[in-house]
């Protein structure tokens, strides 16, 4: 679209606006001021367009991180709120993460969490946080101790995913001399934060990834795999050699028993799982647990069709037959370049008739439960 003079001129205003807002929210403006000022730019970031200009001022930026870990608790209350909505947008990456020290020593507070979590979305930023909080201190430990808060800050999971994505970031999590992944197995049902419930469970997700871990995570000493079922089941009755085959975590569940209500999280608790059966002691301890018997039901009552490909795609690796030698450990199975290729041409056409399946069923406003899987 041409740019008119009316539309220059507009920009030039903003612009000025910007730069003033810049300097209310310096030291040299006084604190009732800069107090103003902040909650002003926390509205002001609270779009795009208000973003981009706030991030276009230097000043504003090193103000307002200044005014984060200030005396004041309503300025730095408002210049938090101000950062997490600019720590989304890509040109403040490098501002902010030149300011990581200041930044990590208002850890564990949520705000803090919640700019650092969007930062760590981007594998090199999550990669200096962590080499950050290395050398400043025991690592994960303050965000693991924030767990045992009555309350943690609802971005704690997010950061905790996003900085578990990286095999550094999961070594800490599996730290066993600290007990780490144990404190984050309670927040696979935490109802109090969704967002945070998303966050721990992408983390455990990501945490299955290192297969050498498996016979611990799955072994008594953690215990994993009841907590990834537990959200997936419902209040299903189970004849009575069948419920003896499930943990103890997993037998007689009430009659108002929820599933959870995400289907984003459900599939990663399936894709958890998946990742559990990667090696053959893996599949073997995951069959004996009657993790069948949990998907059997959660594939009659399942609705969303990512979430039932998961699903099916566990069932089959459950009561399939078992791979061929040199092929135990689907981890580590090397794939020929053109069929990894199909594979993924595959999952984009299955994503895409996925999404077709649910325009169409938005457009006759019904869903259709699925058939169970022939075992």
């Amino acid at each position: 679209m041409l740019e008119t003079p009316g539309m220059a001129a507009k920009e030039k205003e903003e612009a000025a606006a910007a730069a003033e807002l810049a300097e209310l929210l310096s030291p040299a403006a006084g604190q009732a001021a800069r107090e103003g000022a902040a909650e002003a730019a926390l509205a002001l970031s609270g779009d795009a367009a208000g973003r981009r200009l706030l991030v276009g001022q230097p000043a504003a930026m090193a103000a307002l991180l200044e005014l984060a870990a200030g005396p004041s608790p309503p300025a730095a209350r408002h210049a938090l709120g101000c950062l997490v909505n600019l720590s989304a947008e890509p040109a403040a990456r490098e501002p902010l993460l030149a300011a990581l020290p200041a930044l990590l020593g208002l850890l564990p507070g949520g705000p803090a969490c919640g700019v650092l979590a969007n930062l760590c979305r981007e594998r090199g930023a999550a990669r200096r946080v962590l080499r950050g909080l290395r050398e400043g201190g025991p690592g994960l430990e303050p965000l693991l101790q924030a767990l045992g808060q009555p309350r943690p800050p609802s971005q704690l999971g997010p950061l905790l995913c996003n900085l578990s994505q990286l095999p550094e970031g999961r070594r800490g999590l599996l730290d066993r001399s600290r007990c780490s992944v144990q404190r984050l197995l309670p927040f696979t049902q935490y109802q109090d934060s969704v967002v945070h419930r998303r966050g721990v469970v992408g983390a455990l997700r990501n945490c299955c990834f290192e297969y050498e871990d498996h016979e611990w995570l799955l072994s008594e000493e953690v215990d994993i795999l009841p907590f990834l079922l537990l959200p997936l089941a419902g209040p299903e009755e189970f004849p009575e050699d069948e419920m003896e085959r499930l943990p103890v975590d997993l037998q007689y569940l009430p009659q108002d028993k929820q599933r959870e209500e995400e289907p984003d999280i459900r599939k990663m608790l399936l894709e958890a799982i998946m990742l559990l059966t990667a090696t053959k002691a893996g599949r073997h301890t995951v069959r004996e647990k009657g993790t069948y018997l949990i998907l059997r039901e959660l594939h009659r009552w399942e609705r969303e069709p990512a979430v039932l490909a998961a699903c099916e795609k566990l069932i089959q690796v459950l009561i399939g037959d078992e791979p061929g030698p040199g092929m135990e450990n689907l981890l580590e199975v090397n794939i020929p370049e053109e069929v990894e290729q199909q594979l993924q041409s595959l999952d984009r056409e299955e994503e895409e008739e996925q999404e077709r399946w649910r325009r169409e069923q938005e457009e006759r406003g019904s869903t259709p439960r699925s058939e169970e899987p022939s075992r």
